[in-house]
Order: structure tokens, then sequence, then C-alpha cells
């Protein structure tokens, strides 16, 4: 049986229990991850933290080696949930609307909601990159939330910053996180 826990989250089990270790290691790591995040989003006033990256965090801290928080299930699950979105706005004649919030519940906004979390979950599952955490990013653009290309790529680059530091927080941690993919 492999060993559920490694490094600095296997010495704070050790020496608090299982389940307090395994909450330090969490309140820890996702203070100094999502810190980074929102300290970059501070400094270049951009939306590079944003709902989805909480349940991402929680993946890479409680679960550093399970398939759907490796660096490429997050990477993949949270592009293909922008184009998803993207998409569902343009199904939906809703480029160039206001976001749910500005306009209210309509039809249109609830298919393309709808559609967008469909369609994530369906091209994940095809490429084998499940990322549940992705299903709250594709809904953060297709009720318009961020919705613009400029938006829409500073979701991804707040991805990509959370996720290395995610990694790089694992591994100085002593938590063998995989480089790529969890898959043998």
């Amino acid at each position: 049986m492999a060993e559920k826990h490694h490094g600095f989250h296997k010495k704070l089990v050790d020496r608090l229990g299982e389940r307090l270790g395994e909450a330090a290691y969490t309140v820890v790591t996702c203070l100094l991850a999502l810190g980074v995040s929102g300290l970059a989003a501070y400094a270049f006033s951009q939306p590079l933290l944003f709902p989805s990256l909480g349940p991402t965090a929680l993946l890479f801290f409680e679960q550093p080696m399970a398939e759907p928080s490796s660096p490429r299930n997050t990477l993949i699950g949270h592009f293909v949930a922008v184009l998803a979105g993207a998409l569902s706005l343009a199904v939906f004649g809703l480029l160039d609307n206001g976001s749910i919030l500005q306009e209210g519940v309509t039809l249109a906004r609830t298919g393309a909601g709808a559609l967008s979390v469909a369609l994530t979950g369906a091209v994940l599952l095809l490429l084998r990159s499940s990322h549940p955490p992705s299903g709250a990013t594709t809904l953060i653009v297709s009720l318009g939330l961020l919705q613009t290309p400029p938006e829409m790529a500073m979701l991804m680059v707040g991805v990509v910053l959370l996720t290395v530091a995610g990694w790089a927080l694992n591994r100085a941690l002593g938590v063998p996180m995989p480089v790529w993919s969890a898959r043998g």
C-alpha cells in the first residue's frame, strides 16, 4: 500500500494525528498558495484570484497525488472550461451582454451555464483529464463574470500561477506531487 502522507505533511499527521495534521497542512499550504495568487492579483490589478481556485487549491493540498490534482488535469481542465464557457456564450448570443449579476437570470444565460458545464464535463472525460473545480470556472465564464478575451486570459494566468505555487509548495515540503500527470 502506498504511503498516504509525505514530508512535512507526514510530520504534521504523526505529531498531531490524522485529522488535525491534515487540517494544519491544508491551512498552511492554502494560505500560502492563495496568498501568492492574491498578491499577484493585487500587484497587477488583474482577476488572478477567483472562486474556482479555492477547490483547486484544496485538491492540491488534500489529495496532491490524485489524478484530478495533477498539473496536467488542472491546466487542461480549466482551459477546456474557459473554451466551453466562451462557446456557450457565443451559442446563446451573450458575448456582448452584461453578466448575470447585471442582467439577471434569463433563459439564454441558464442555457449557456448548463451547456458550458455539460461540455466541460464531457470533453474532460474524453481527454481523461477530470478536474472538478473546472465546473466552477466554466460557470464564471458562461455567467459573464469574466467573459472578455483579456479576462479569460487572466483567468488562465491565475490557474497557471496557482498550479506552479501549489506544485512548488508541495514539493518544497516533501510531498511528491507529480510534475505533470498522476497516471503511471
